[in-house]
């Protein structure tokens, strides 16, 4: 049985501002995260990021589907989204994932904001 169908999105920013990491910390705190928190089909949704290289959402959906809907939608207005707006570009791959497993750990899932900077 698959833990899941995993969608993941990364835009470039080596050629970005320096002060693009803050931005997009304070966006995702300030407006994406409610906004996935509720979205339906959505089993979490992680934003990673390397300052200077790239930023990445990687989301997990409940059905193959779900994901499927919700790339589509999400690729027919990949030049307006938030992000691809703040960076100035769209992302540079779009894939597809299979989640073998998940595990939690003790120390459980959080929720908010990490160890960034704002």
């Amino acid at each position: 049985m698959n833990a899941g169908f995993g969608l993941a999105v990364r835009w470039p920013l080596e050629n970005t501002r320096p002060e693009m990491a803050g931005q997009l910390r304070e966006y995702v705190l300030g407006t994406s995260l409610a906004r996935f928190m509720f979205l339906d089909g959505l089993a979490f949704k992680v934003w990673r990021m390397r300052e200077g290289e790239w930023f990445e959402g990687t989301y997990i959906f409940d059905s193959a589907a779900e994901r499927d809907a919700f790339r589509a939608e999400f690729e027919s207005g990949l030049a307006t989204s938030p992000v691809s707006h703040m960076i100035g570009s769209i992302p540079r791959t779009i894939e597809n994932f299979e989640v073998v497993a998940i595990a939690e750990g003790p120390a459980k899932f959080r929720r908010g904001a990490g160890p960034g900077r704002i």
